[in-house]
């Protein structure tokens, strides 16, 4: 592991656009690398993109149907054999705490490879995904290598508000996604984990473009806020109605669900003040969670909202889907419907949460067509794993 501690320094004290040339010069010494490329996921989590300097010149690889791709979705090394050029290309996941950024390809000599070194470039890729996301406050080179297109500014906006797109810890596994991801409306989702409460919100403002991206801006960071003043459920989403409605005055109004799970227990409070909505997949039975519908924050003046409680247990999966889901419509202005959703949820049951949310959507654009979406499409998906020792009630 010398070699390990050495990258490991050496990429601690690297200028924040260097990292791959760190990575690239390491492995060379250490492991005979002919050649180190790195790709990160692009927003719309369809191809793997190369980090490197404007102009960007390198291809993009499919995240499905590559070598690449298949290292990125299983979250687990692929090699390839090239004997013509007595190579080895091994593919690495690029994950921190279980969120998914992107792949490092590593071109090894025939006689320099061996099942040893896997693990030490895998130790490499974990430091090196929590350096970028500390490099990425000081340097636009990462967050332009998820760019397959141009974002629009209310897109711009939404993405920074977003806490990452996959999550995970031995109590529970979550993955989400918005569609479509280069021209954002007014949907977000945001998550935060502590010891004991884990808070997942979805929320949805109102109008579109620049208008929707300030307002649901302004909510999720109201939300923020009261969370981390330590005010319970119902405080927060009194809070950000208050913020709401202090600047629109009823003109404008956020749909948000908010969810707090007790992670020992599987308890969970929830307020649905609007059109997210939640289904369950326990036991191979999808059902709908129903709530008590209550009015979208900043709608009214004080708004009393009030938490309703339900129990998860290990081995439940949650969706969660926008109104651009369910209500989107097919050429023939059929909608897609819950029922169709409750069934992708079955469909998908044998994917980890990190893949559910794209092959949902994946279903949703067959169904669409060419029509282009109306709305947002945002699905969170969330296993549940919980603790041994916890106590689970129905």
């Amino acid at each position: 592991m010398e070699n390990f501690a050495a990258v490991e320094k050496a990429l601690r004290t690297a200028a924040p656009h260097e990292l791959v040339d760190i990575v690239t010069a390491a492995l060379a010494d250490h492991y005979g690398a002919r050649r180190t490329q790195l790709r990160l996921a692009d927003y719309a989590m369809r191809s793997l993109q190369a980090v490197e300097p404007v102009p960007l010149v390198t291809e993009p690889v499919p995240v499905n149907g590559s070598p690449q791709g298949r290292a990125f979705g299983a979250q687990e090394p692929v090699v390839t054999q090239d004997p013509d050029h007595g190579a080895v290309e091994v593919h690495l996941p690029v994950t921190v705490r279980g969120g998914r950024m992107g792949v490092l390809s590593v071109t090894l000599p025939e006689n320099a490879y061996t099942a040893a070194v896997l693990p030490e470039i895998q130790h490499i890729c974990e430091v090196l995904g929590h350096e970028i996301l500390v490099a990425e406050r000081d340097t636009d080179l990462y967050d332009l290598a998820r760019r397959a297109a141009r974002l629009t500014l209310a897109a711009e906006m939404q993405w920074q508000l977003l806490p990452g797109r996959s999550c995970s810890r031995p109590e529970f596994s979550l993955g989400a996604h918005l569609e479509p991801a280069y021209a954002i409306f007014g949907d977000n989702y945001d998550w935060s984990a502590s010891a004991e409460h884990l808070t997942l919100t979805v929320t949805n403002g109102m109008g579109e473009g620049i208008e929707a991206a300030l307002l649901t801006n302004l909510a999720v960071n109201a939300l923020r806020n009261a969370r981390r003043a330590g005010l319970d459920l119902q405080g927060q989403a009194m809070l950000a109605d208050q913020a709401v409605h202090a600047q629109y005055h009823g003109r404008a109004h956020v749909a948000v669900l908010l969810l707090r799970f007790d992670i020992a227990t599987g308890e969970v409070e929830a307020i649905d003040a609007g059109s997210p909505r939640l289904w369950r997949l326990r036991d191979g039975t999808v059902d709908p969670i129903p709530f008590e519908q209550q009015l979208p924050l900043g709608m009214f003046e004080d708004t009393v909202y009030t938490p309703q409680r339900f129990t998860v247990r290990p081995g439940d999966r949650l969706l969660i889907g926008s109104d651009g889901v369910y209500d989107a419509a097919s050429p023939s202005g059929a909608r897609y419907g819950e029922r169709a959703l409750a069934r992708s949820l079955t469909g998908t049951r044998l994917l980890p949460p990190t893949q559910v949310p794209g092959a949902v959507l994946h279903e949703l654009a067959g169904h669409h067509g060419e029509v282009p979406l109306e709305d947002d499409a945002l699905v969170v998906c969330l296993d549940w794993h919980g603790r041994p020792d916890g106590e689970h009630r129905d």
